[in-house]
């Protein structure tokens, strides 16, 4: 019996517990790529240290037992275990997850909507008023809701300012406004320093989706386009799909400005995590949670006197106007959040449990443990100037991915088309060109537009 079968089959079987029995005590986990001293650490800290602890003393938590599952590996590692565990009825009761992956968990039936899978208490939750529709939508498809984002980010271009400084180069409020700007910072920080690297900006395969987000698409919005067309076609070939591959080769194959090697290795994003620790990136573009987990304190990738040492650009378009929409800056956010296991055993003691962990008191705790710009609008970003300035400053020009079961199948060809021009392998025209055929392969002919 196929992976995707069995994960029906167990769906099925969960569909036929009784909503009605009475409340009993109940073992629940959860899981997430969290591990206490290592990767997203504050997220660890917080469930061991503040949510089980405070959820036993409610009524709803109480003689219930709860256990966090720390998950070292990547987010695609986790994604391949969570899409094993739901179509064979294994796994945490909570899991934590990224909300693009939602439309294709949905399709190959390893999800169902929260009310469905714990009953009407679910629309009832007194916190749905305190998230905005455009919240509630990073982790629903098709109108429905499937988990709970417990905050959203931007992305930026992080700069050293100790090496601008000692490159000549404007320290404080550095702004590009256009793509020239950029090259032009990178080569001057070249010239200063020939064995730095400059400039980082994510691609290839290994890096996963932080290519495609905090790589690729940022390029693409720049060029004046997104993957797919107002009509919901995906486009295949364009001048903007070109100018990107063309930044690409000239970063890392004509001007060696970044690491071309740490876009090919397997650890490759923490090797740009240490350049920019170590002074051999001065600039890289990545999501907030650069700042507010991976250079953070006590942080492997820390950086010395951050917030005096790291300073924030916005991402320009290629030039004045011809950003997505004709905007001048761009970004894109994501969520990501925690879903409910299919095949919990427990499922109104787990959706009491992923509610409490999404109710004001628990973000308004989570902001101690790591500050960021949280899902409900009744938890604000208490301390941290760096997240109130780039909220305020991008959250009204950001976008996001497209809804759709087959992103993640084309933001991996994406990944490939990236990898080939920066590994020297292909020229930006052949690989749109492969681009092309892979994502018709994915999507249909019909479902695909060329702009070239």
């Amino acid at each position: 019996m196929t992976a995707h079968r069995l994960g029906l089959l167990a769906i099925g079987l969960a569909a036929t517990l009784s909503w009605g029995a009475p409340a009993r005590a109940a073992d629940l986990s959860i899981v997430c790529r969290c591990i206490d001293g290592g990767v997203n650490a504050e997220l660890a800290r917080w469930i061991k240290g503040w949510v089980i602890p405070e959820y036993a003393k409610t009524s709803a938590g109480a003689g219930d037992t709860v256990t966090l599952k720390q998950f070292g590996g990547t987010d695609e590692q986790l994604t391949q275990q969570l899409a094993l565990d739901f179509s064979t009825g294994a796994g945490a009761d909570i899991s934590s997850f990224d909300g693009f992956l939602i439309p294709s968990f949905v399709e190959g039936g390893l999800l169902k909507p929260l009310d469905e899978i714990a009953g009407s208490e679910v629309d009832s939750w007194d916190g749905w008023p305190h998230i905005s529709a455009g919240a509630q939508a990073l982790m629903s498809y098709q109108g429905k809701r499937f988990g709970l984002a417990e905050g959203t980010d931007v992305r930026v271009i992080f700069y050293r300012r100790d090496l601008f400084a000692k490159a000549g180069l404007k320290a404080d409020g550095w702004q590009p406004a256009s793509w020239d700007e950029l090259l032009a910072t990178a080569r001057a920080l070249k010239k200063a320093a020939p064995d730095s690297f400059p400039l980082q900006i994510n691609a290839g395969v290994s890096m996963g989706e932080a290519t495609t987000m905090q790589g690729y698409y940022p390029l693409l919005l720049g060029a004046g386009e997104a993957l797919q067309d107002k009509d919901g076609k995906w486009i295949t070939a364009s001048p903007a799909i070109l100018a990107a591959l063309k930044l690409y080769k000239t970063i890392y194959v004509d001007e060696q400005l970044g690491d071309q090697r740490a876009q090919l290795l397997a650890d490759g994003r923490n090797r740009s995590f240490a350049n920019f620790r170590d002074g051999k990136t001065a600039m890289l573009v990545e999501g907030d949670w650069f700042y507010r987990s991976v250079t953070a304190p006590g942080s492997e990738f820390a950086v010395a006197d951050r917030d005096h040492t790291m300073g924030w650009a916005k991402i320009p378009a290629e030039g004045a106007g011809r950003g997505l929409d004709g905007r001048d800056f761009v970004t894109i956010s994501g969520g990501t959040g925690f879903v409910l296991n299919p095949n919990t055993a427990n499922p109104k003691q787990a959706w009491a449990l992923l509610s409490f962990m999404n109710s004001q008191k628990a973000l308004t705790a989570y902001q101690g443990f790591e500050e960021r710009i949280r899902i409900r609008d009744d938890v604000p970003v208490p301390n941290s100037a760096f997240l109130q300035q780039t909220a305020k400053a991008l959250m009204p020009i950001t976008t996001a991915r497209p809804n759709d079961p087959n992103y993640d199948k084309v933001s991996a060809e994406a990944q490939r088309m990236t990898e080939a021009v920066v590994s020297g392998n292909a020229t930006p025209e052949e690989a749109m060109a492969r681009y092309g055929v892979a994502v018709k392969k994915i999507v249909g002919d019909a479902n695909t537009v060329s702009k070239s």
